[in-house]
């Protein structure tokens, strides 16, 4: 039986219907709905519209079949979490067995920059009109943490560096290797 490409590129190769009648409602394989958001996130125009950081990634060619995908993802303490392509290798743009692994929500959050919804200001930096100066200000659990005004905006995000990277190395020493590593690793972008 030949099927559809999946987003015209991934080979839906299972051996199995990917899809079961449960308790009277559809339930789909957790690795096909893994496997399909990451081709969704590369090859999808209209996902990339309103995600567009996802614009310009791309699926390593063996994960194009999903049985390839499968294999590997069962191998993963992948449970109750994420597939993230960019942690272990920063900045990265495709989706491989090399630059991904499965972090809880809470370490996949730690990590976003919201870099479309900041402007133009830092990472962690806004200016403050009533002040007029740069507030900063950071994350810890959800809730946020203000670390004070400062006359430029260099200085609000150093402020916002150093209080971020003492939650990262905090959340890191949680970790187990390769994820622990490559926390205590990561840079702040601008």
């Amino acid at each position: 039986m030949k099927r559809k490409l999946i987003y015209g590129i991934g080979v839906n190769d299972a051996d199995y219907s990917i899809s079961k009648l449960v308790d009277g409602k559809q339930v789909r394989c957790p690795y096909y709905v893994r496997w399909c958001s990451i081709l969704v996130r590369c090859y999808s125009s209209e996902f990339q519209e309103t995600h567009p950081s996802y614009i310009g990634c791309s699926v390593v060619s063996e994960w194009l079949t999903f049985s390839v995908f499968r294999k590997w993802m069962i191998e993963q303490d992948w449970q109750g979490k994420q597939l993230d392509k960019d942690i272990l290798v920063q900045g990265n743009k495709v989706y491989s067995p090399v630059a991904c692994i499965f972090v809880s929500c809470s370490v996949n959050l730690l990590l976003i920059n919201n870099k479309a919804a900041r402007g133009m200001h830092p990472q962690g930096v806004s200016f403050y009109n009533r002040t007029k100066k740069y507030r900063a200000v950071v994350s810890v659990d959800g809730r946020w943490k203000h670390l004070g005004y400062f006359s430029t905006s260099e200085l609000a995000s150093d402020a916002y560096k150093k209080a971020k990277y003492e939650i990262i190395r905090d959340v890191a020493l949680e970790q187990v290797e390769p994820l622990r590593s490559a926390l205590l690793n990561y840079r702040i972008g601008e």
